[in-house]
């Protein structure tokens, strides 16, 4: 396929500005989700990734492509290929937001690159977002989104990274369509590979239904959580290394390491490791 890169380059500089208030209702939501105990009410601080219950697209349902995201043009570049995939982030934070304090997230188009993957052509985009309320900066997220070609017939997925067998802290989470649907209402997340498995199986080629990346990243750093709950995270970054499905467990892991340094990871069905995570804390 022929990709004119740079054409695709002259959305970078494009920005946007979201407005949003995350209240106590949807930190409930959340936590009801994700089966914890409690959830942070108004005036508490919200916990680190929560702020993506916030500053969510509301596109009309004519804007929307066949994969449930919306079409592809405005904001993003209109990558020609079909297959969408969130690949990472890095994250720095500065102060934490309070439940329902108002809140402005602006995004901008920092690159556009094509790349030769094993598997075809690659474009990685790479947003960053500026979250800051009336006091100033809250934290600054670089977001990478990866495009790629449809899968292959009987294309393998990639090969495994081996997950470390030294895990300290470990959770057990079945990835069910309930927790991947009650995931998509909440972000009004769209893509279809989340709750539609047809269209998951039938027109991208995976074995079932993806589990959202941002969800295994908020369960790292609800595991951190859970069992540092005094420490205050100051940085954090993740990869997807391969998708993860709803055909099997996952585990949720950790390793506390020097000077404020945590190591975080989730292992599939498969005992490969899907995601690969640092956070610092303090």
């Amino acid at each position: 396929m022929d990709i004119d890169i740079d054409h695709l380059r002259g959305w970078v500089g494009r920005s946007m500005t979201a407005k949003d208030t995350v209240d106590g209702r949807r930190t409930a939501a959340l936590a009801a989700t994700l089966d914890l105990d409690s959830a942070p009410g108004n005036g508490d601080y919200l916990p680190p990734l929560w702020h993506w219950l916030g500053f969510l697209p509301c596109d009309r349902a004519s804007d929307l492509g066949d994969d449930g995201h919306p079409h592809r043009g405005g904001f993003l570049p209109p990558v020609p290929l079909p297959r969408r995939m969130w690949a990472g982030s890095q994250f720095e934070f500065h102060r934490p937001l309070q439940v329902g304090t108002a809140a402005e997230r602006i995004s901008t188009v920092r690159s556009v690159d094509l790349k030769a993957g094993r598997s075809g052509a690659l474009v990685f985009v790479r947003i960053e977002h500026a979250l800051q309320d009336a006091s100033g900066p809250l934290l600054t997220e670089w977001h990478d989104i990866v495009y790629r070609e449809p899968a292959a017939p009987g294309s393998s997925p990639p090969p495994a990274k081996p997950a470390p067998d030294n895990a300290v802290w470990t959770w057990n989470i079945e990835p069910d369509p309930v927790l991947l649907f009650r995931y998509s209402a909440l972000t009004f997340n769209g893509h279809r590979i989340h709750y539609d498995r047809r269209y998951a199986m039938d027109v991208e080629g995976y074995p079932g239904l993806i589990v959202h990346g941002p969800l295994q990243a908020t369960l790292l750093l609800e595991l951190l959580r859970r069992e540092q709950p005094d420490a205050t995270v100051t940085a954090f970054s993740f990869r997807a290394l391969r998708p993860v499905f709803d055909t099997g467990p996952i585990t949720v892991c950790g390793q506390p390491g020097d000077e404020g340094a945590v190591q975080l990871w989730i292992t599939d069905a498969d005992g490969a490791m899907a995601m690969e995570a640092t956070a610092t804390i303090v």
